[in-house]
């Protein structure tokens, strides 16, 4: 925190440290998020901040991140600079508040920052890849590639909202998000707290036929932020390039400007060329630099709006322009589409490389492009004297000492004598179960919907030949869990469902949720249970009632309708610290 919190000069932070040090220093002063690696160090740091009484903004846990990206809508409303964060399933659950927001604008700039998790390193579900909202939502992305650009893009990115009234997303993946480097620091601005609403139904709400009207004006703002942002930014650059741009704009900042590539420059004879963004630039860089070949590379810092003009120069035409082209990106070919598209026009003789010799499952690594570059340049690769290395493997599991353990090892238990048993997992530390107990689960999905699903198979099987046994953690019991639950006794469900609650978001760094004493009101679990009168439910501490646990899913599973226990424990790697 102390990096972080340095007045000037150079420090060492990890991306989601500087993504910290960039809202500071643009003055944030409402911040809200769900904890979700690999974002989790934003809320964090934020958290720590104001613990220490060094901050003066608004900081929040919400209780999922459509529930956070809808406060900070409101700050915004309400005129505050505000910052947004999240893991890429947030975003997700957060679409439904993010879409009308791009319609709305904003009235205080608002950054919403998002990592995603290639290779899933942390993210059970699906490989996703954040950079479809660029067309889905029609908003402003801008990928950096290490600390030094999330300091930097935060600030740009808080400049756009505020002249263009939209939010803008900053999109990290793993690798951006925990990487470490040296940062050069500005000055960390003086701010205010207090917001005002002022009414103006006319642009706050979407409803026909201003709805519409509010669509024709998000598309000019992203045409107006094409042509006078993402076109002259220092953002989008040609690396080791020499001419400067002729005249700054109030999104350049100095030493970092970037270089105009319709200048002369030593790549003019070049006819091989590379586009890239974000970590795969460099990727790209190391790659390169074991060829020692060097040729131009198109670095793309704004995904969207892309700057057509510049990939257009940069190509260049069948006569004067480049004769290959190597796109490189990870996971889907987002910025290959739009090169393809616009080389059609612009160079339609160029040989176009991409996900057509680079996978769209997985990280990028230098292994990928290096024999790539090999082959479209010609250029031989050095034989290395490789180093073996047989690291140390083993699968994910619990903690020793977790409570978890008497929880799968109860329930195994108490299901010996029952066929076709469905167990649903859910997202969180029980994950490991998976693991731990030989596969153990038979879905699983999203956070809350191990409830969800197994009410659908619930239903489906009638509940007579296959009964279902959900688990779900007390953090994402609210995040997403209640509704699914509530659905459950409304439509007269055939279900148990085991309620981890280790009390605390163990899964992301040991994050409050709203079921914890951390200064705020407290949310018991079993008054929600009570207030839905759900009759079969018990409270138990799995490791110093571990038979009655037993005997009570035992009990349950002979029931009717909807049961649920409540197995609580704390967790021992946070509490156990804390003592």
């Amino acid at each position: 925190m102390e990096n972080i919190l340095r007045k000037t000069g150079k420090t060492i932070l990890l991306g989601n440290e500087a993504i910290v040090r960039g809202a500071l220093e643009s003055g944030v002063q409402f911040v809200s998020t769900y904890p979700g690696t690999p974002a989790s160090e934003i809320g964090d740091s934020f958290s720590n901040i104001l613990k220490s009484k060094k901050g003066d903004f608004y900081f929040e846990y919400s209780v999922n991140e459509k529930v956070a990206l809808e406060a900070g809508i409101g700050a915004s409303f309400s005129n505050l600079k505000t910052l947004v964060a999240m893991k890429n399933f947030g975003l997700n659950v957060a679409s439904d508040s993010l879409l009308p927001f791009c319609y709305t604008g904003t009235q205080g700039p608002t950054v919403i920052v998002v990592a995603d998790d290639p290779s899933c390193y942390s993210s059970a579900q699906s490989e996703e890849n954040s950079r479809a909202f660029a067309q889905l939502a029609h908003m402003p992305i801008l990928e950096p590639a290490d600390p030094q650009e999330c300091k930097d893009f935060v600030g740009v990115a808080f400049q756009v909202s505020q002249k263009y009234k939209i939010p803008v997303m900053v999109r990290l993946t793993t690798r951006v998000a925990h990487q470490r480097a040296v940062v050069q620091l500005k000055k960390i601005s003086a701010i205010k707290k207090e917001g005002i609403f002022i009414e103006n139904k006319n642009q706050f709400v979407t409803m026909p036929p201003r709805v519409l009207e509010m669509k024709k004006e998000l598309l000019a703002k992203i045409d107006k932020i094409k042509n006078e942002v993402s076109e002259k930014s220092f953002l989008n650059k040609i690396q080791n390039q020499r001419s400067k741009l002729n005249s700054k704009t109030e999104f350049s900042q100095g030493e970092n400007e970037g270089e105009d590539e319709t200048k002369s420059h030593r790549f003019q004879n070049s006819k091989v060329g590379i586009i890239t963004s974000g970590i795969s630039y460099l990727y790209t860089i190391e790659s390169l630099k074991e060829l020692s070949l060097d040729i131009p590379v198109l670095k793309l810092g704004f995904f969207h709006p892309l700057p057509e003009e510049k990939i257009k120069k940069f190509i260049g035409s069948p006569v004067t322009g480049l004769k290959k082209v190597l796109v490189i990106e990870e996971l889907e070919p987002y910025l290959e589409r739009e090169v393809e598209r616009l080389a059609k026009n612009t160079n339609p003789k160029i040989q176009i490389f991409g996900k057509n010799y680079l996978s769209e499952i997985g990280e990028l690594k230098t292994e990928n492009i290096i024999p790539l570059l090999a082959k479209i340049t010609g250029k031989k690769i050095k034989k290395n004297k490789n180093i073996e290395i047989d690291p140390i493997k083993h699968l994910p599991r619990f903690c020793s000492g977790c409570p978890y353990w008497n929880v799968f090892n109860g329930i195994k238990k108490a299901t010996t004598k029952y066929k076709n048993i469905i167990f649903g997992g859910d997202i969180g530390c029980y994950m490991m179960a998976a693991t731990c107990f030989d596969s153990f689960y038979d879905y699983l999905s999203c956070m809350g919907s191990s409830i969800g699903i197994g009410h659908g198979i619930a239903k489906a099987t009638n509940g007579k030949k296959q009964k279902i046994i959900s688990f779900i953690g007390d953090s994402t019991f609210f995040h997403s869990g209640i509704p699914a639950l509530i659905n459950c006794v409304h439509n007269e469900s055939d279900i148990l469902l085991i309620i981890l609650d280790n009390q605390i978001t163990a899964m992301t760094g040991h994050q409050p949720h709203p079921g914890i004493k951390n200064g705020k009101p407290r949310i018991k679990i079993e008054n929600i249970i009570k207030a839905l009168e759900i009759k079969n439910w018990k409270k138990i501490d799995p490791l110093k009632n571990y038979n009655d646990f037993i005997k009570t899913a035992e009990k349950f599973l002979d029931q009717k309708g909807v049961s649920v226990i409540i197995a609580s424990h704390p967790c021992w790697l946070y509490y156990g610290k804390k003592k």
